[in-house]
């Protein structure tokens, strides 16, 4: 109401879309004397476009949304945000969302509503404390610290000396520091990117599904980060939310991605597709009791640390390539 009252609007940040109109109608409830519209990316182009102009052109008092509004809305009259579950935002989103609002004159404000019939992770206790603690102009780089710290990657090299990420970049730092830590740690190294895999997939995010080269890096940077198969579903459904259908291309890339998780587990250095035949380099010849379990017809060993599986079809497309050895790799 304070908001209304001066005359702004406010964004209610609902990251569900299967419930998101009937969180809409709730607020309608609370506050019945404002309007409201709802914006999410699966809705029909044209629809979405209208409601988002409605907003823009001040015809809506709240704008009730996914984390779509993340993609680069900048309405000087927004100035408080709701944040709905916050606790299930990354860090890094929460700064994001935070940052859409305070782009003009007035004071902003940005409320973190957690829920209350579920507790909430330590985890994610963290996150919200560091969101409440850098809140200050310029706060970005101590929030991405912060963030690394949570992650597990500790502060024992000292990294507010940042002249180290400025030469090598922040991910390729992040990734080193982890190395470094997990050995003093004498834990196992587990670095993703080393895996090499070629299944003649074409892998990409598409420009004309995401046009911003800025916001294109970061996605990608996100989807290289990602560790679980719920971390993937995850994704697409957030990528399906913000810029609409998935198409072909990008579902390569979170299918490419669920074979590099799959083969990190198996302890397999690369996946290599020649017609229709897999190369295969591993770790451990005994540490693949999973792979020869499930396909021993399938599987020759040609030297120590390498073998070859023969495809069940000759011409499997690309993606059922990549779909069979996931799920060869995952099954028990």
């Amino acid at each position: 109401l304070h908001e209304l009252n001066r005359d702004g609007q406010v964004y209610f940040v609902h990251n569900r879309v299967r419930n998101i109109n009937r969180i809409a109608e709730t607020i309608g409830k609370i506050v019945p004397e404002a309007s409201i519209t709802v914006a999410h990316g699966q809705m029909p182009e044209g629809v979405l476009e209208k409601e988002t102009a409605d907003f823009i052109n001040g015809k809506a008092d709240i704008l009730v949304s996914t984390t779509i509004i993340e993609s680069g809305l900048d309405i000087p009259n927004v100035n408080t945000i709701f944040i709905n579950e916050a606790d299930h935002f990354g860090l890094a989103d929460l700064h994001q969302l935070r940052g859409r609002v305070g782009r003009y004159k007035h004071r902003a404000y940005a409320y973190l509503l957690l829920p209350i019939n579920r507790p909430v992770t330590p985890e994610a206790e963290k996150r919200l404390k560091a969101i409440i603690d850098f809140s200050e102009l310029g706060a970005g780089f101590k929030i991405a610290m912060r963030d690394l710290e949570i992650r597990g990657t500790g502060n024992i090299l000292g990294i507010e000396q940042h002249g180290h990420i400025a030469a090598v970049g922040y991910e390729m730092f992040c990734r080193l520091l982890e190395i470094v830590i997990r050995k003093a740690k004498n834990e196992p190294v587990q670095d993703y990117n080393d895996i090499h895999i070629n299944l003649n997939l074409d892998s990409y995010l598409p420009d004309n599904y995401i046009p911003d080269m800025k916001l294109k890096i970061e996605i990608y940077r996100k989807i290289n980060r990602l560790s679980s198969q719920h971390e993937i579903e995850e994704m697409g459904k957030e990528l399906a939310d913000r810029f609409g259908p998935i198409p072909e291309h990008v579902k390569n890339l979170l299918m490419e991605c669920e074979v590099r998780i799959a083969a990190q587990a198996s302890h397999i250095l690369s996946l290599i597709r020649i017609d229709g035949t897999i190369l295969l380099q591993i770790e451990n010849l005994q540490k693949a009791e999973t792979l020869f379990k499930n396909a021993k017809k399938m599987v020759k060993v040609v030297a120590s640390n390498e073998l070859h599986l023969t495809l069940p079809r000759k011409r499997m497309s690309s993606y059922d390539t990549a779909n069979f050895v996931k799920n060869l790799l995952i099954a028990e």
